[in-house]
């Protein structure tokens, strides 16, 4: 499982020009599913990311987390980040989770976010989204379990 992670200072995603989900401050998480993702990892990235620092604190150094800053995070399915993109012109998604396994591990995932403390918004699963975002920083990270 892979998360890219996106500090923001507002983010939201439309399906077919209806927002579905929308925060202010806090993560975008793109989440990609693969075939040998479980469970136990969902709640591990999960975990990771709740507790990840990477928002400033009164020195200007990454020391807080997304809760200590009452932020928010909003999780996008992305199943394109399990693509085997090594070689030739055109990725391969031999390595994706199937769509119902990658949907049961999102809710896995949010579920888990939600434990954390986490307020969570979501997209909507397998649909043609557009997402918009003001990327804080920039600060992108990619974390996998």
């Amino acid at each position: 499982m892979k998360g890219l992670i996106q500090r923001v200072k507002s983010a939201r995603v439309e399906v077919s020009e209806v927002v579905v989900g929308e925060i202010q401050q806090g993560i975008l998480v793109l989440l990609g599913v693969e075939k040998h993702d479980t469970d136990a990892g969902a709640i591990r990235l999960a975990e990771r990311i709740a507790s990840y620092r990477i928002f400033a604190d009164s020195n200007d150094k990454m020391n807080l987390d997304v809760r200590d800053i009452g932020g928010s995070v909003l999780v996008v399915s992305q199943f394109t980040l399990a693509a085997d993109t090594g070689k030739g012109r055109r990725p391969s998604f031999s390595n994706a989770g199937s769509p119902s396994e990658a949907q049961r591990l999102y809710h896995v995932f949010c579920d888990a976010m939600r434990a954390q403390g986490v307020p969570v918004q979501t997209g909507q699963f397998a649909a043609d989204m557009q997402v918009h975002l003001i990327n804080d920083g920039p600060v992108t990270f990619q974390l996998s379990v």
